[in-house]
Order: structure tokens, then C-alpha cells, then sequence
């Protein structure tokens, strides 16, 4: 690994937790150049939800690239990009009764969140955006001004402003019912708070990178009132967990909202490929050509992939029914750990996008380390660090999940009587 150490920047992250080289991949198992066989409970940040080289998008991916499909198009007109949008209508948006203007964004999340600041502010000819504690959003600088997380913003370098950061649902150890909303309803409507009418409020259902703190349905429907309440603009950011990774494609279709604009990035393609889009309101789609644009606005291949994973998975509920079993397995097992460390640890999150929030950063760092040396990769998230965080592919098959639960079970058995003991 000298070649990574000696070249390659330290801003390097993951490979730091995952010391080894991979090699090959497949569904929800790695494999690393010394001959050892990982489970995936990190799925590319959320990005694998169909897994590692799954077999139904592969092949027409190479059915494509052998016909010497288009590759690169810009914005320009192709057949790949026309299939992706009519299976996004057909399987997506009109079942939901959803009427959205697809923009095709560089190919990552951030530069989805990007375009949705834009608009909001386009729109509204306002400069003020709202977001809540713990978001996270992406590391580009209209992203990291609403992204709560200190050491992520510090690597701006610069002034980010014209963001009002409220208290998301739950937050702090005292805690009252919407008291995130209601603080933001009181200043928006008190002249002498100093907070103007924002041109929009990003929030995550489920805060992935914070902490997995998941927001009650409630919670997202008062948030969508005061939204109209006060003519903002609402943006979800559903770049990670959307896709269906929470349950349903769009994470916050149990609260029963429609939002104006909505990111999607992560497993958008199904295949890993780079691919983000956001969603806005047909009305509020105000640009001119090319004002906002990108060279890889069109990755073409990540078109036909995408466009599979939509055709193969969301034509019926056969994959959610799956989750819904691997969720309910995921709760229960995670339950389990924190009933045998009573009044020690936290389960957190929604669906497949679970986590066991423990004292410290330390102690979570330790038990993913424990679990990556006896064959699992998991990481970790949250304001310290603090939480362990599954994040493994939808289509797992179940006795890897069982597998890696138990090495998951056993890390946190092993690690925290130690750290309990090294405490005293």
C-alpha cells in the first residue's frame, strides 16, 4: 500500500478504517487482494443499495458499451437518456402522483444540493436558506453552508453564510415536541428576531452522516405547513436516503408531503455509476439555457443503469417486502445489542439505514475495527463519530446479513466490556 501512502492526498478517509486492497465484489461481499472475503455493511455510503456488480444491470450495461453507446453527451438528446426519463415517469413519478422537472446536475449530491439552493433562491429572490443541526449536504460551498458538522465546514475557508441553523426533531437532551419548528415559526413572525423569510428549508428525513437521526412523520408534516406558511421553499435531500433504502423510493412519501424540490444522487444509478438529479416544481424552473451546467451532466451510462434498477425493482413491491423482512431483522437484532448493554447505547435510524449510537467516538471506532478484523466493513457517523452505522445493500442475501450481524454482536460484546474496564 506505499504507492496510496506515498501519492495519494491525506484527505484520504475510508481507506484509513479499511486498510487492505480489494479486488473483486459481489452483492453484498468484497474481496481484498490477500484472499480474504468481507461483508459489505457500507455499501459505497449508500450508493450499492442493489449490491456490488449486480447481474441485472450489468449485462445491459455491456450490451451498451459492446454497441458503442453514447458515453458522454452533455445535455444533448440521446436514447439512454430518453429511457431513464420515461422509466422515471412511468415507474416513478406518476404512481406517486409526484410532477416534477428532472435537472440533470454534475454527477454527484452536492452539486444536486447546489442546484436546489439555486432555484430556491432564484425563485424566491431571497438569499436566506434554512437547515437544521447535524445536516449534512456536501462539501462544495453552497452544500457546506447548510451542512452542520464543524470539522466538514472547516475545510471551506471561508466565510459560509446566509444559512439560519434550527434544532432538528429531537435534538438535545431536553428536547420538546417540534421545538426546532416552533423556535423558527416564532422568529420568522417576530420583527425583531433579525431572522428574514428564507428562500428555502433543506432538511433529510433520516440524517445519514449526522447521526442517522430520524425525523418523526409529524415532524416532516409541520415542517411542510410552516413551510407554506411562510412561502419557502421545501427541499429534501434524499441523496442518501432515498432509493429506497428508508422503505419507500422517496423517503419521505409515509409523511404523506410533496416537496418543491428534491436531490437524489448515491444509488440513483443502482450500478455505482455518477449520477444526481434534482426535482423542482415545474413552475419554479426559471433557468436560462446553460446557466447552470456541467460537462457530466450526462453520463449515459449511468442512464441505462439506472433505468434497469427502475424496471427490474420499483415495478412492483416484491424488493420493498424484502426490505420491510431485512428492516424488521436489522431492528430487532440492533434492539437486542442495546438491551445487553442496558441504558448504554441508543438504536437509531429508519428501515435498512440503522445504527447504534454508543458514549463515544472512540468506543465506535474500536468496534468497527474489531468487526473489519473478523470480516465485516462497517463505518461509523454522527457529531463525534459516536454512532455505528449499517448501511448494507438492499439485496443482501439474508444469511450474509445474519453473518455479519453476529460479527457485528460480537465486536460491540468484546470492545465495550474493555473500554468499561479501562473507564475504571
Amino acid at each position: 500500500m506505499n504507492i496510496f501512502e506515498e501519492i495519494e492526498s491525506e484527505v484520504r478517509s475510508y481507506s484509513r478504517s479499511f486498510p487492505t486492497v480489494f479486488t473483486t465484489a459481489k452483492n453484498a461481499r468484497l474481496q481484498s487482494r490477500d484472499g480474504k472475503s468481507y461483508i459489505d455493511f457500507l455499501a459505497g455510503a449508500g450508493t450499492l443499495n442493489y449490491g456490488h456488480n449486480n447481474d441485472y444491470l450489468k449485462q445491459p450495461l455491456l450490451d451498451y458499451i459492446q454497441a458503442d453507446g453514447i458515453t458522454h453527451g452533455l445535455d444533448m438528446y440521446t436514447e439512454a437518456k430518453e429511457g431513464f426519463l420515461n422509466a422515471f415517469n412511468d415507474i416513478i413519478m406518476k404512481p406517486r402522483d409526484l410532477d416534477y422537472k428532472v435537472q440533470f446536475t454534475g454527477p454527484t449530491g452536492t452539486n444536486a444540493v447546489e442546484v436546489a439552493l439555486k432555484i430556491a433562491r432564484k425563485d424566491k429572490g431571497r438569499t436566506g436558506i434554512v437547515s437544521f443541526t447535524n445536516g449534512y449536504h456536501g462539501c462544495t460551498l453552497g452544500s457546506q453552508a447548510v451542512t452542520g458538522n464543524k470539522g466538514q465546514r472547516a475545510g471551506a475557508v471561508v466565510s459560509l453564510g446566509d444559512v439560519t441553523r434550527i434544532p432538528y426533531d429531537d435534538y438535545g437532551d431536553q428536547a420538546e415536541d417540534f421545538m426546532g419548528l416552533r423556535l423558527l415559526d416564532q422568529m420568522l413572525s417576530d420583527p425583531g428576531s433579525g431572522v428574514e423569510i428564507p428562500a428555502g428549508v433543506i432538511a433529510e428525513t433520516v440524517q445519514g452522516e449526522g447521526g442517522l437521526n430520524a425525523a418523526r412523520m409529524e415532524w416532516l408534516q409541520e415542517l411542510e405547513a410552516l413551510c407554506r406558511k411562510y412561502d419557502m421553499l421545501l427541499i429534501i435531500d434524499d441523496i442518501q436516503a432515498g432509493c429506497g433504502r428508508t422503505g419507500t423510493f422517496f423517503s419521505f412519501e409515509p409523511a404523506g408531503i410533496k416537496p418543491d424540490i428534491v436531490t437524489l444522487s448515491k444509488s440513483l444509478s443502482g450500478y455505482g455509476l455518477p449520477f444526481a438529479v434534482t426535482l423542482l416544481r415545474p413552475d419554479l424552473d426559471h433557468w436560462e439555457p446553460a446557466e447552470h451546467n456541467g460537462t457530466f451532466r450526462g453520463n449515459n451510462l449511468a442512464f441505462i443503469t439506472a433505468r434497469v434498477a427502475l424496471e427490474k425493482y420499483w415495478q412492483d413491491d416484491k424488493l420493498m417486502q424484502d426490505v420491510k423482512e431485512k428492516a424488521g431483522l436489522l431492528e430487532q437484532r440492533f434492539g437486542d445489542i442495546c438491551k445487553r448493554f442496558d441504558g448504554e447505547l441508543k438504536l437509531k435510524g429508519r428501515g435498512m439505514m440503522r445504527g447504534i449510537e454508543v458514549e463515544n467516538g472512540d468506543i465506535a471506532s474500536q468496534i468497527c475495527e474489531e468487526a473489519f478484523a473478523n470480516g465485516l466493513a462497517v463505518e461509523t457517523s454522527g457529531s463525534w463519530g459516536q454512532v455505528v452505522k449499517c448501511l448494507c445493500p438492499l439485496t443482501i442475501p439474508m444469511a450474509d446479513l445474519k453473518e455479519g450481524l453476529d460479527i457485528l454482536e460480537k465486536a460491540f460484546a468484546k470492545v465495550l466490556p474493555e473500554a468499561k474496564a479501562k473507564a475504571s
